[in-house]
């Protein structure tokens, strides 16, 4: 009787510990997809002034050199 039992606990217990996991692994990919759209926002602003950057030295006709 003892050793059905305790394969029913070691059961269990591996259950519980992949469903921990599996809660760690949700909430770490939904902190890598906020990081991901910060990332593509602060890419978008950074492209944007660039675009904003380039136009206004082109209507000056200011070279880099």
């Amino acid at each position: 009787m003892f050793w059905p039992m305790l394969a029913i606990v070691l059961g269990f217990l591996g259950i519980a510990v992949l469903g921990v996991l599996g809660i760690r692994v949700s909430l770490e990919a939904q902190r890598l997809g906020r990081q991901v759209a910060h990332t593509a926002q602060r890419i978008g602003e950074a492209a944007e002034e660039l675009e904003r950057a380039a136009t206004d030295l082109a209507r000056t006709g200011e070279s880099l050199r």
